[in-house]
């Protein structure tokens, strides 16, 4: 049922017309995609990987190896990012899941060796949800600045595994012992055949053979949690009645409250769920990525997915997609440094492609610019046969900075995001 309507506006107990649906409804018309524009941008990516896959010879840079390792790495990044939509889309900032996925980590440890992996998984999760419960406490209830109680949090969860790791594990405290691994599933035949055409090398047909082999052979089955739980989030923060309550508070909690929501039950529920995904994302890395917990293993994940989700413009279909880009950006300095180097030329035929939608569009100026930053670009990778391999190991940050500089022009946080909260009172 449409939340536009008076009909659905009666039955969600809120108005349709008014400070709080209004500025929801807007959210649709500020970032979407129809199925078709969506089918053609994922193609077009597709073929200018294979071409330039094809010219350089750098059979790594979109093989199903590195298409696995990213989306490996894109799952803990998700997970944080899908925390913070969580959290934020009520309302309350939260840089504080750095620290929720460093408890996360820690939890997977611990618990993994002792009990096997899914007590360990479970155990990072609540971990990450204990972490969220402290900074909702300090946020909703005492007020407390949201950016000082998501740093205190990012320290109370270095410093508590610290501690804890001196308890458990005193002859070696910087790690734990190895962590048995979560089972996989494989699709045999259609895995295999989809191997033989990757390994044609054929145009575009051996990519997307790359792809699927990737998302069909060997696949950890916390990867299929994870994707279950983005449409999941959607459906119940776009879909029900409880998620419309929700969102009335991260964009009018005040005019939320006039209709009888409860701003602080919504508030606190929403920041302990962005805990537990924030620590889900720890234990994964420190389970299936890893094998084992290691002190600083989540190395800024916490806030790559901070960025992630306002790269995806607080919505799970964006979100999704930069995590997919960073965990791509953290796989392939890992997997070929010719690999990095490929990926310059990719980077310079993407931005060739954005100036012409720029031209189209009729923005001379940012056309102009694109054309001129893929110049150098190109450049760059002509003048060069390799990158430094410290040039490989900032891939990640760089792109995250790039991707923020980009997408900050479409931007549209929730209204009341980030702003104390006192029942009764309307600043």
């Amino acid at each position: 049922m449409s939340e536009q309507t008076p009909r659905g506006g009666t039955k969600l107990g809120l108005p349709t017309p008014g400070d709080v649906v209004a500025p929801i409804a807007m959210q649709r018309r500020t970032f979407s995609f129809t199925g078709w524009r969506l089918a053609v941008l994922i193609s077009g990516l597709i073929a200018v990987v294979s071409l330039v896959r094809i010219v350089t010879g750098a059979q790594q840079i979109d093989s199903a190896g590195t298409i696995a390792a990213a989306i490996g790495f894109a799952i803990p990044i998700g997970m944080a990012g899908l925390g913070g939509l969580w959290s934020e889309r009520s309302g309350v900032v939260n840089i504080g899941l750095e620290g929720m996925m460093i408890l996360g980590t820690w939890g997977a440890g611990w618990a993994g060796t002792t009990w096997g992996p899914w007590w360990g998984l479970l155990a990072g999760t609540v971990l990450g949800g204990i972490g969220a419960v402290i900074h909702a406490i300090a946020t909703v209830t005492f007020g407390v600045d949201q950016i000082v109680s998501g740093v205190a949090i990012n320290l109370l969860g270095l410093g508590a595994t610290q501690y804890l790791s001196t308890l458990v594990w005193p002859n070696q405290p910087t790690q734990s012992g190895t962590i048995p691994p979560i089972p996989t599933f494989t699709l045999p035949w259609f895995s295999d055949r989809m191997k033989d055409i990757a390994d044609q090398g054929w145009f575009f047909v051996s990519d997307v053979a790359s792809l699927l082999r990737a998302i069909t052979y060997d696949v950890p089955y916390t990867t299929v949690i994870a994707v279950l739980l983005l449409p999941l989030t959607f459906f119940i923060l776009w879909r029900t009645s409880f998620g419309l309550r929700t969102r009335s508070c991260g964009e009018a909690p005040h005019a939320a409250e006039s209709l009888g929501v409860n701003v602080y039950y919504h508030k606190y529920f929403a920041v302990i769920v962005s805990g537990f995904l924030a620590g889900f994302g720890g234990a994964v890395l420190a389970t299936v990525l890893s094998g084992i917990y290691r002190e600083g293993q989540t190395q800024g994940l916490g806030f790559i997915g901070l960025a992630a989700m306002i790269f995806g413009n607080w919505r799970v279909g964006g979100l999704a997609a930069g995590a997919l880009l960073f965990g791509y950006t953290q796989a392939i300095q890992l997997r070929s440094g010719e690999a990095v180097h490929a990926l310059l030329l990719v980077v310079a035929a993407l931005l060739v492609l954005m100036a012409v939608l720029f031209f189209y569009q009729r923005k001379t100026r940012s056309g102009v610019i694109a054309l001129i930053v893929a110049g150098l670009v190109f450049a760059w990778y002509a003048t060069t046969e390799t990158l430094p391999d410290q040039v490989a190991y900032v891939t990640p940050y760089v792109a995250t900075l790039l991707v923020l500089s980009l997408a900050s022009q479409r931007l549209r946080m929730p209204a009341a995001d980030g702003r104390p909260y006192i029942k009764g009172q309307d600043h």
